[in-house]
């Protein structure tokens, strides 16, 4: 029961902060929506940045997933494009959409919040792991720029465009092509 009311309050809170904003969402507005009293949420959150740190850890452990499964490997071609895959795969579950979302529409309030500096430099072990040694700057880059076009694709297309499949496949064709030597 526990996990249950934990994983109920982070996503009532992932969905407040991210319809008002983080700064303008209080523990009050959020005890209320899931109809406890604030100290039955202080039992398992003490502040706001405690749920956004229990949103990030779990962001964390997947890419940590990733990385370590990456480490594991050579660095091919093949392992970069599985990795691609299954980063893919990551960002289109439902919860880290929510997650994205959130730290997109909350970017000034969260810029300097250290369990989001901790996904960036996650983020940035993952991509220079991507490369082989004595890959060159362009192909560094090209290697990493391959992840974020997951995430670019979502921003630059309008829903009412393309379909969230039609999106992602043209997100994937683009991040082959910046696979390609």
């Amino acid at each position: 029961m526990r996990e249950d009311t934990r994983t109920r309050i982070q996503e009532i809170a992932l969905r407040l902060f991210t319809e008002q904003g983080y700064e303008a969402t209080s523990l009050r507005e959020i005890a209320e929506e899931l109809g406890v009293t604030k100290a039955a949420l202080y039992y398992h959150f003490k502040t706001k940045d405690d749920i956004v740190a229990s949103l990030v850890d779990m962001r964390l452990a997947e890419l940590g997933e990733l990385l370590a499964w990456l480490r594991s490997r050579p660095k091919t071609p093949e392992t970069r494009r599985e990795l691609v895959e299954r980063y893919a795969a990551q960002v289109r579950e439902t919860r880290h959409l929510g997650i994205e979302r959130f730290m997109q529409r909350n970017q000034t309030a969260l810029r300097d919040h250290p369990t989001l500096i901790k996904i960036r430099d996650r983020m940035m072990e993952l991509t220079t792991e991507m490369s082989p040694p004595g890959a060159t700057p362009a192909e560094r880059i090209s290697h990493s720029l391959a992840l974020f076009a997951m995430h670019a694709g979502k921003w630059l297309m309008k829903d009412d465009e393309l379909s969230e499949e039609e999106i992602h496949k043209a997100c994937l064709e683009v991040a082959a092509r910046l696979l390609e030597p």
